[in-house]
């Protein structure tokens, strides 16, 4: 991979260019750090006022970063990613400027076909029992719900493209379509598959942990030209990410939190919803299911641009793109890893020295050596 590179320089006098900063979100459980940093006004410290601006889907978010509404926002990677491409929107140069969690989604399926898959034992056995195309839910086309889902369905038999109709819904309206019959099964950030199973319209089958674990996730993304403006206010927006994101790791914080979330202007759900998944239920429900993370010192929250180029194998696996030479290159532009160096050295938190080989679901191993355009070509189901 290309060394670390950073659009930002400091300027001589290190003032902010920006000390008012507007920040869009959706309502998931894993916009925490934005919601401790706003409340615990983690900003200040570093010369910065935060306002937070609630979007109802994700290309809401994506619409006001490109028009300027927002200046950065919590994002879904492979959104970050398909922009970029010009997928789902207009080619626009773009930055991710640090993770801010890993893990925390999962797949719910219908009660009908949980049961059916319980009774039959495999997904393609179940799904024949619909006597349909079955139809299943994401967040966005690029987004990384979509590729989860997609790399999660091959892994159990079923073809993505020509096996199921996938649609798009924003997260807060998931569990309202599952109510009405209209979904077999969706791929959405927590509280909503808690949520789910709390109403008794469907039942976690799998968690996202269990298709990549400790896998990147939810990423704090702005415009590239925003970096190139405001070098500083961006290096001082990431220094406030990590110092709420190491209070989310503190003793009770994740109960706390949770009471946060559950007010309307945030998630708006019970609490106690929120709280169930983001501590260690999940572990104790699932072998492959891992707690959300949000900080461990560091080691969530540095933005390898091995994991992006990730998606972009993804993109060329289920026909989005064309297969091309340099994703390496794209990512390496995309993730501000140095600027991430500069800001995570001032608030004492550590920068891994590369990331970690991880083996997903179907056995394929990715890692920082991984050749991505050999890999995007050695799976079975795929375009």
């Amino acid at each position: 991979m290309n060394s670390p590179t950073s659009l930002a320089t400091t300027s001589a006098s290190g003032q902010l260019e920006k000390t008012h900063l507007r920040l869009g979100f959706v309502a998931l459980s894993d916009a925490a750090p934005l919601v401790a940093a706003k409340l615990l006004e983690f900003g200040h410290a570093h010369g910065l006022t935060l306002e937070l601006s609630r979007q109802p889907s994700w290309a809401a978010v994506r619409d006001k970063l490109l028009s300027g509404d927002l200046d950065a926002a919590h994002a879904l990677y492979g959104l970050v990613y398909g922009v970029q491409l010009g997928l789902g929107g207009p080619q626009t140069e773009m930055a991710v400027l640090m993770v801010l969690n890993r893990n925390g989604q999962a797949i719910t399926l219908s009660n009908r076909l949980a049961d059916a898959l319980a009774e039959h034992g495999t997904l393609p056995r179940a799904l024949a029992t619909l006597g349909r195309k079955p139809v299943f839910a994401q967040t966005f086309p690029t987004g990384t719900h979509a590729m989860w889902l997609y790399y999660w369905l091959a892994s159990q038999g079923v073809d993505p493209l020509r096996g199921i109709e996938s649609v798009a819904i924003p997260p807060p309206q998931m569990v309202a379509a599952l109510a009405d019959d209209k979904l077999d099964g969706l791929c959405v950030g927590e509280p909503w598959n808690a949520q789910a199973e709390a109403q008794g319209v469907g039942r976690t089958i799998a968690y996202t942990s269990d298709v990549w674990p400790d896998h990147p996730d939810k990423v704090l993304a702005c415009r590239r030209d925003f970096v190139s403006a405001n070098p500083n206010a961006a290096r001082a927006l990431v220094q406030t990410m990590l110092e709420a994101c190491r209070w989310l790791d503190g003793a009770g914080h994740r109960e706390e939190i949770a009471r946060w979330l559950a007010r309307p202007e945030y998630v708006g759900i019970d609490e106690a919803l929120i709280a169930a998944r983001l501590g260690d239920q999940i572990a104790a429900s699932s072998p492959g299911g891992l707690p959300i993370r949000f900080f461990d010192n560091g080691a969530v929250n540095y933005p390898h641009a091995f994991e992006g180029a990730w998606f972009l194998t993804q993109f060329e696996r289920w026909g989005m793109i064309d297969a091309r030479a340099e994703y390496a290159d794209v990512a390496a532009r995309i993730n501000q890893t140095q600027l991430y160096r500069e800001a995570a050295v001032t608030v004492n938190v550590a920068v891994p020295e590369k990331g970690a080989s991880q083996v997903l679901i179907d056995g394929e191993t990715w890692r920082e050596d991984t050749s991505p355009t050999a890999y995007a070509q050695r799976f079975p189901i795929r375009r």
